[in-house]
């Protein structure tokens, strides 16, 4: 038995007082409203309705019943409306994860346009580098820089950035422009990033026309996050790789200078991961064409 029909097909019956009419209300053979009562009496094991030769009343168990099948059936039809109305207007809470430097300097200043777009949408946002499980903890999708390790999260790269190697103009006075790899590997020094999950030491990455060579230099700082990364090289500890983006106000103030310009790093990919689904939330959908949209201009 379809509980939930049942609590219509009693419910319309009590509203309409007959049989007959409510058959007549629900397209339905009055047979089949018949055998539907009689099961639904069965199933919760009290008389509902009485009938007279005029007219259909509940009992006293049968008004109960129908005053609690009201308040659910109502329910059911607000939740339902939400979904519909979800499915058409983005609308509902996401939580999301970024990495911290393309949150502070990206997304966050960029977020009023998008709640002008989708006012409905409300965001959890946190910033980290380090690996997040998104269904353990929560999290509708994560946005992250370089290649994506294997997982069972669905990727979509979202743009390409170009990269820099740079260093402070201090250190540059103090150690000399590099002309060459070979130059670069006799007296220089680099600020280490360590992966925030595994604190693998990487190399700084170079493309020679299509080949890409790696370099790992001497270093007496290591870091795993993004911000004490720049700090670092700033401050003159080492050479260092970002995005363009990142440090475009640097570059151009002279507190940065670009070394070797005509090998630069790989272009670095932006991706958002998310848990497999049959069917995003088109909250979710519309969150990542958004962000697509947004880094486009940043390639």
């Amino acid at each position: 038995m379809d509980r939930l029909q049942a609590m219509r097909v009693f419910t319309r019956i009590v509203e309409l007082g007959s049989f007959t009419r409510a058959a007549d209300d629900l397209s339905l053979p009055r047979a089949t409203l018949t055998h539907t009562i009689k099961r639904l009496e069965e199933h919760v094991g009290a008389h509902l309705l009485q009938r007279t030769t005029r007219r259909v009343r509940p009992t006293q168990d049968g008004e109960v019943y129908y005053n609690h099948c009201v308040r659910l059936l109502a329910d059911l039809d607000a939740v339902e409306a939400d979904f519909r109305e979800a499915a058409v207007v983005p609308k509902g809470r996401l939580r999301i994860d970024l990495a911290s430097s393309l949150a502070r300097h990206t997304l966050i200043p960029a977020l009023p346009a998008f709640f002008a777009r989708y006012p409905q949408i409300e965001l959890d946002i946190g910033t980290s580098d380090r690996f997040i499980d998104l269904v353990q903890e929560g999290v509708d999708c994560v946005l992250r820089a370089g290649d994506l390790a294997d997982s069972t999260m669905v990727g979509r790269r979202l743009a390409s950035m170009s990269q820099a190697t740079v260093a402070s103009a201090d250190y540059v006075r103090r150690h000399g422009l590099p002309q060459s790899l070979a130059e670069l590997q006799h007296g220089h020094v680099a600020v280490n990033w360590a992966s925030p999950t595994t604190r693998r030491l990487s190399p700084l990455e170079f493309m020679a026309g299509r080949r890409m060579r790696e370099v790992m230099l001497p270093s007496r700082v290591t870091v795993s996050g993004t911000e004490a990364y720049l700090a670092s090289c700033e401050a003159g500890l080492g050479i260092a790789q970002f995005p363009r983006y990142r440090i475009g106000e640097a570059l151009a103030d002279g507190r940065l200078v670009e070394l070797l310009p005509a090998m630069p790093p790989p272009v670095l990919p932006v991706s958002v991961l998310y848990p497999s689904q049959r069917q995003l939330p088109l909250r979710l959908r519309v969150f990542i064409d958004w962000v697509a949209e947004l880094l486009r201009d940043l390639a």
